[in-house]
């Protein structure tokens, strides 16, 4: 990351499937925030209470506090004035006004950093991360690792039926697949899901 200099704000995406870091990443800069004495806020969507109700969580358990909100036009009413950097997990979960909200932080001089799904269980762009991704100065992209042939994992394969594109879920209800084992949609039983 290159040095900014004066009341200058970004936003940095941090995307992949799901299991490859991303909450993980997020964490981690955001705690290097607060040990440089930076304020930071951070904020979840209230619809993923898998692990906690008020902490964003990874999948490797690394916690740290959050605010739950229910929409993106709140966390932009919440956000205090001298508050440096704004954290956001699980940008998929909000609506398309996550884009304007991002951006008016940033132009108040604030370090943004969300991280989210860009792609659905269909393998489709997740709104509202890739207008995200087209705005943003910094851009990590996380895989997983497949779980069935040990490649780079790039999608989140779905396991149970469901034809709802928001099934908040982990382990049991989605798994880490590459490009080649990946079947767009639920994976079906038997022989085909085993590869």
């Amino acid at each position: 990351m290159h040095i900014v200099r004066g009341d200058v704000g970004w936003i940095e995406v941090i995307c992949g499937g799901m299991f490859s870091g991303k909450s993980e990443e997020l964490i981690r800069r955001l705690r290097r925030a607060q040990i440089a004495r930076q304020k930071v806020q951070v904020f979840k969507p209230r619809v993923d209470a898998r692990y906690s109700e008020n902490e964003i969580v990874s999948h490797s358990q690394w916690r740290l506090e959050a605010e739950v909100v229910n929409s993106a036009r709140e966390i932009l009413e919440r956000v205090h004035a001298d508050t440096e950097v704004v954290g956001i997990d699980e940008g998929q979960f909000f609506d398309f006004d996550l884009v304007d909200v991002c951006n008016e932080l940033a132009n108040r001089g604030k370090r943004v950093i969300v991280a989210g799904l860009d792609q659905d269980y269909r393998g489709h762009p997740f709104e509202p991360m890739p207008q995200l991704l087209a705005i943003a100065e910094y851009v990590t992209k996380t895989l997983a690792i497949c779980v069935r042939c040990g490649n780079p994992a790039n999608y989140s394969q779905r396991l149970v039926p469901s034809d709802e594109r928001v099934l908040v879920g982990a382990a049991g209800i989605y798994e880490p697949r590459c490009r080649k084992c990946f079947v767009p949609g639920v994976a079906p039983v038997g022989e085909e899901a085993r590869r």
